[in-house]
């Protein structure tokens, strides 16, 4: 019980009290009784389950036409082996591999030839000599054969992105739209993009919040519409605030542009 106590803690930043009761309440089920203390109110702690424990880099690049986005995380146990000079050169012959053999997932990329033998061998190897476990957790490619791709690297590889624009020679605006990806982290392109079951979910919250607030009923579905109006800013990328300029929403920055894609890889 006190493994969950302490998980939920901190995910949610309540005290152990309140992370008990919230358990007892939901059966042991964490997403649960993280719902729980959200319509209580007591949740403080942004959301961290998707963060990244493991140490490592993250690369990326665009092939010459600026068409064609490549990215790669390969991990490691401790930040001191991910700034080794042996594991950054690793890592960059792995990424040259990728982009040659244009490997779309960490599956492919560890079944590519490396070597004389294929890069999960090699990876393996170069772990038994560096004494800690290595691991190529995510790869990806993006097109964009009549348009602009980006790629943007942040905090010296901790975080990388690619995006995709559906015009082409747009290479300034696509890394701006990259950095507002990396700072901001959006969960969707656009509102649409939004399961009906989140936004639900949402408004749940919502009503339970308001009600312990005493707000009257003939209110609520005006505040609920606020709440999700600020929701998307915070988790649709055109409906974000731009980073550059926070009077502008990323929609009025784009233009007649059009975002198709994007990719977000973080260690952070």
């Amino acid at each position: 019980m006190m493994e969950k106590i302490k998980e939920l803690r901190d995910k949610t930043g309540c005290g152990i009290g309140d992370c008990k009761s919230a358990l007892d309440e939901s059966g042991g089920d964490i997403e649960k009784a993280g719902e729980i203390l959200r319509k209580k109110g007591m949740a403080k702690a942004a959301k961290r389950a998707g963060r990244e424990a493991s140490e490592g880099i993250i690369l990326a690049g665009v092939n010459e036409s600026g068409t064609e986005g490549y990215m790669v995380e390969i991990n490691s146990e401790t930040d001191f082996v991910s700034r080794n000079e042996k594991f950054q050169n690793f890592a960059k012959k792995a990424f040259t591999i990728l982009k040659e053999q244009k490997s779309s997932s960490a599956g492919e990329l560890l079944s590519a030839p490396m070597d004389g033998s294929d890069v999960k061998e090699q990876l393996e190897s170069f772990s038994g000599v560096i004494g800690e476990k290595l691991a190529i957790s995510l790869a990806a490619v993006l097109k964009s054969e009549n348009g602009t791709v980006a790629s943007y690297l942040h905090l010296e590889g901790k975080i990388g992105v690619l995006v995709s624009l559906d015009k082409p020679d747009k290479k300034e605006l696509a890394v701006d739209i990259a950095m507002q990806i990396a700072a901001a982290n959006p969960k969707y392109l656009k509102p649409e993009d939004v399961l009906e079951s989140e936004i639900e979910k949402e408004k749940e919250i919502y009503r339970a919040q308001l009600k312990n607030e005493g707000k009257p009923e003939a209110m609520m579905e005006k505040i609920i519409e606020g709440k999700l109006k600020k929701y998307y800013g915070e988790t649709c990328l055109i409906k974000q605030e731009y980073i550059k300029d926070d009077k502008k929403k990323v929609e009025e920055i784009l233009g007649d542009v059009k975002v198709l894609e994007f990719i977000r890889f973080s260690l952070q």
